[in-house]
């Protein structure tokens, strides 16, 4: 009984810096049970900050929240751009190329956010993967420039908002039984196992009846 988690991400979000150790230990727990995938969902004005100011600010607030040690670095946030679409079409091409986990990604996110380096450059994003994945920068450069890559990042972004949630990350967890848990906003890991165990459950209680009772009735 096959049970999908799609993480919805911004690869600049710093919320979605934070939820990153919950989707490592989601990974590594249900390893053998469950298909983990990522696909971007770009920030736009609304997600946003409006000045560099701003961006420290919300930086104080969720580091606190989550206990950081460490402040983000607002240093990546350039005013003239609307949405970043070079470090999540870079993380994107990535995949194509065959690195399939998240090496791509974070090392971008790492570079942006705790390094403070301007990502929304081409060649920023692409040297960070590049280097993290061993991948050739200028191969990845073009594929990530691409119009079929763009397409790409557009058409999950486009997912994510038939959502009709607003918070990057999201969670959604679904199951062959047709169950659905959207996580919007949460950066944790209790509520998501806790929802994943459920899901396992019924996925196997279902098993179960199908082996002792067969396929329903068609009439």
């Amino acid at each position: 009984m096959r049970i999908t988690v799609t993480y919805y991400l911004d690869v600049i979000s710093s919320w979605c810096f934070w939820a990153e150790p919950a989707w490592a230990e989601l990974k590594k727990r249900y390893a053998s049970r469950v298909e983990f995938q990522w696909k971007i969902a770009l920030l736009d004005k609304t997600g946003l900050p409006v000045s560099r100011a701003q961006e420290e600010w919300f930086y104080r607030r969720s580091g606190t929240i989550v206990r950081s040690s460490f402040m983000l670095n607002p240093g990546w946030y350039d005013p003239k751009l609307k949405e970043y679409l070079a470090p999540n079409c870079v993380a994107v091409a990535a995949k194509l190329f065959g690195v399939t986990d998240d090496r791509a990604r974070l090392a971008i996110a790492h570079a942006a956010l705790r390094e403070g380096q301007p990502v929304g450059e081409w060649e920023v994003a692409t040297a960070a993967a590049a280097k993290a994945t061993g991948l050739d920068a200028h191969a990845l450069l073009a594929k990530a420039q691409s119009a079929e890559i763009k397409a790409v990042v557009r058409a999950a972004t486009a997912e994510f908002h038939a959502l009709q949630v607003t918070q990057r990350p999201t969670f959604v967890f679904d199951s062959e039984i047709g169950d659905r848990a959207v996580f919007s906003g949460f950066a944790k890991l209790a509520p998501l196992t806790t929802a994943l165990d459920a899901m396992l459950d019924d996925a196997q209680a279902y098993i179960s009846y199908a082996a002792h009772f067969g396929a329903p009735p068609e009439n």
